[in-house]
């Protein structure tokens, strides 16, 4: 009970804020790898850490010298394979940091997107959105019916009722307006995918194998949500987990 009391009589303002910046930082850190494409890696990088310790505590010494040499090959590693989250990671900071989030604008789009998901899950409407990040989507926005308005979850929400002639098509969101509605995208030919996944979230995968453009599916026979990037698909999340998913990803890196 002394050691305790003592333990909190030595604690200071700055070891709460220093506690606060840690957690927010793995917190940002767990975003980062919950994404299917990066867990395995993650793990693998953790498990020659974890070896690279047993190593060193039960004097391995070929094994040590081995894993500790190859250190800086190991770091090199992780940055060329996180390159684009870890950029755009740093431009959100050079933009205000973590605590102050991405640009208001951006912040109030993805909260309307997340909306109008919400919307049309309750709803029961099927939809497939895509927003385009660097690389250009002209060729798809060309196969649909051009729109130029300000994203609302309305309009969203409207783009999407059964049976229009644009229900069927993809909406494509281009510097913070839906550019198009009723476009085609191409289909991915991964084997890999679940035979369950139908036309949207084939194609869903298909433009973001494609391009770095992020695609978002509300299914209208589960009523769920599944979100694509870099040619994965990661289904049935809510809305909220979909709301920080486009916080980190969705910032254009200029």
């Amino acid at each position: 009970m002394t050691s305790l009391i003592t333990l909190f009589s030595n604690f200071r303002w700055e070891d709460l804020f220093d506690i606060a910046v840690v957690s927010f930082l793995v917190y940002q850190l767990l975003l980062l790898i919950r994404e299917v494409h990066a867990t395995r890696i993650v793990v693998g990088f953790a498990i020659l850490f974890v070896v690279t310790a047993f190593a060193s505590q039960l004097h391995f010494l070929t094994l040590d010298w081995l894993l500790s040499n190859l250190g800086p090959f190991f770091i090199i590693a992780f940055v060329v394979v996180f390159q684009p989250d870890l950029r755009r990671i740093i431009t959100q900071i050079g933009r205000g940091g973590f605590l102050g989030g991405v640009f208001k604008g951006e912040a109030a789009l993805f909260k309307e997107i997340t909306s109008a998901v919400k919307n049309l899950v309750k709803s029961r409407r099927g939809a497939l959105l895509v927003i385009e990040r660097d690389d250009s989507l002209q060729s798809v926005l060309d196969s649909g019916t051009k729109v130029e308005a300000d994203v609302s979850a309305e309009l969203l929400v409207t783009l999407f009722v059964p049976h229009s002639p644009l229900h069927d098509g993809a909406a494509i969101i281009r510097g913070g307006k839906i550019a198009s509605a009723g476009c085609i995208l191409p289909l991915s030919q991964n084997p890999n995918l679940s035979k369950t996944y139908g036309t949207r979230h084939r194609a869903a995968v298909g433009i973001t194998e494609e391009t770095d453009a992020l695609a978002i599916v509300v299914s209208e026979e589960n009523h769920t949500i599944a979100f694509a990037m870099a040619g994965k698909i990661t289904p049935e999340i809510d809305a909220e987990t979909l709301e920080e998913m486009l916080t980190l990803y969705g910032t254009k890196v200029d």
